[in-house]
């Protein structure tokens, strides 16, 4: 069965290319988690402030988020093999500078430069496969492989982190990037073409101000909600992210030459797409928060074997975009996506069946679910969001594609988080066991990592009881939040159907 058609096949180069354009994806969500299990060498170290920390650990994904419409719509206007070697070139230095950080205000700052050099390398590199790959079926199978690499990237880092760890100090968790980026620079001008719009005009620097300032302010606000419940501060930000944003959008509008074409957003195909893919990730990053403080919380198991077991998903990610061309070829995107989301909701319904002693048993069995599930339909909306827009304006769709994700996954943190919290913090306020000083217990019911923190520091059996009972209403926040994510895969599943039942995986070739 035909469900679009075909254009010119991928040359060998375009392959390897494909192989090169991996390189700084996989780097790109490694360095998203690579840092957490270096957080004690390098407080030990620099002795961060509280708020310095948050910040050290935080500031990358924030100027990523931020960065990324403005840095989509300069490779469309600059080049994306520029901007992808120009951002290359950036990530190295400023690796090396925050790897040789002397204090936590130099550390902050190349973090933040981090972030901004990595906003170049997912559009630039998306928006160079929607130009590489003009044969339908060749570029769902190239944009699977794109996911698999950030998959892959999330899922080495804690190992790799580890590793160095062991035998290096803290500062080798950024030299990781060094090589990769070499490699890049050499081989990117080689195999990778250059595209760019032969009509672009000028970046409109108030507009890139503003795109950054709306999505900082309004991430800062979610982020803060899901790490300290609901607030002024965490309110104020996110109607400051809003006010700017409509600001933005109106200066859109008025532009002749915009940083961001609204035009895109009257595409039903890309509009749609764009919302299935945000309410994917609202669930999936939700629930996958949970599930690694579960490995490490409840089930007892160190950063490096947690990530052992984390593993398993990444690689049905892989296995997932291995097999998705091959179902497309066979049934309509809509169904193939509505499928792998059913299956996903599937996983989630047997993360509702866990308790405190299910351990691995359960867990890793869903996550592998939920992955397999999980990749047909972040693969077709990507696909179908950069392939519905011009060719020209590829770079800038593939930036909104990304935020559409990172505003997806934060949303889920925060108010799935929420959820949890509140359930875990109820269940604590009543039933701390007799004993307890009233500090631990005040700790212990914040959040599950006080009360594992807390116990250590208990007479034996008090500190079985505090964590049994800590374990347990963890576990009851989680099942509730896994069932809350189970109906919303199911909603979306059947959005896809609706929305995108007509849909070929894209509409230019």
């Amino acid at each position: 069965m035909t469900i679009a058609d075909t254009g010119p096949k991928a040359t060998r180069r375009d392959w390897l290319g494909l192989s090169v354009i991996a390189l700084p994806c996989l780097l790109y969500s490694m360095d998203l988690t690579v840092l957490n299990l270096a957080v004690p060498h390098l407080t030990a170290d620099l002795k961060p402030s509280a708020a310095q920390l948050l910040w050290i650990v935080d500031i990358y994904g924030f100027m990523i988020a931020g960065s990324l419409i403005t840095m989509g719509t300069l490779g469309d206007r600059i080049g994306r093999r520029k901007l992808l070697m120009i951002g290359a070139l950036a990530f190295g230095l400023a690796s090396v500078l925050a790897a040789f950080s002397t204090s936590a205000e130099m550390l902050i700052a190349t973090r933040a430069l981090l972030g901004i050099a990595g906003a170049t390398l997912a559009p630039s590199t998306l928006s160079l496969i929607r130009s590489m790959f003009l044969d339908p079926q060749e570029r769902t199978f190239a944009i699977g492989i794109w996911i698999s690499s950030f998959s892959a990237g999330g899922a080495i880092g804690p190992l790799v982190g580890g590793l160095l760890l062991e035998h290096f100090w803290w500062g080798s968790v950024f030299l990781v990037g060094v090589p990769v980026m070499v490699l890049l620079l050499i081989l990117g001008p080689i195999l990778l073409p250059e595209f760019k719009d032969p009509d672009a005009g000028r970046i409109d620097l108030v507009s890139a101000a503003l795109s950054l300032s709306a999505v900082l302010a309004a991430i800062y606000g979610i982020k803060h909600m899901a790490e300290y419940g609901a607030s002024w501060l965490a309110g104020l930000a996110i109607l400051a992210g809003l006010a700017l944003g409509a600001i933005f959008l109106r200066r859109q509008r008025a532009l002749a030459d915009p940083l961001l074409d609204l035009r895109l957003f009257a595409n039903a195909v890309f509009s749609a797409s764009l919302a299935i893919n945000l309410f994917g990730f609202f669930f999936l990053f939700g629930s996958f928060l949970f599930i690694a403080q579960y490995l490490q919380l409840v089930a007892g198991l160190s950063p490096l074997q947690a990530g052992l077991w984390s593993v398993p998903s990444a690689l049905a990610f892989i296995v997932g975009s291995m097999l998705l061309p091959a179902l497309t070829s066979r049934a309509r995107p809509a169904v193939v996506m509505a499928g792998g989301l059913v299956l996903a909701a599937v996983g989630f319904a047997l993360l509702t069946q866990i308790d405190a002693g299910t351990s691995l048993a359960v867990v890793v069995p869903a996550s592998i679910i939920l992955s397999l599930g999980f990749t047909p339909a972040v693969t077709l909306t990507t696909d179908m969001i950069v392939g519905s827009a011009p060719p020209e304006r590829a770079g800038s769709a593939a930036a909104i594609s990304e935020t559409s994700a990172e505003f997806g996954g934060a949303l889920g943190i925060a108010i799935l988080g929420s959820i949890a919290t509140a359930i875990y913090r109820g269940g604590m306020a009543t039933a701390v066991p007799a004993g307890i000083p009233a500090d631990a217990a005040r700790v212990a019911s914040a959040t599950l990592g006080g009360a594992v923190a807390e116990a250590g520091q208990l007479p034996l059996e008090l500190a079985k009881s505090l964590l049994a009972l800590a374990r347990e209403v963890f576990v009851n926040g989680m099942q509730l939040t896994a069932l809350i994510a189970t109906l919303g895969m199911i909603a979306t599943a059947l959005a896809a159907l609706a929305f995108l039942r007509g849909a070929a995986p894209a509409t230019h070739s």
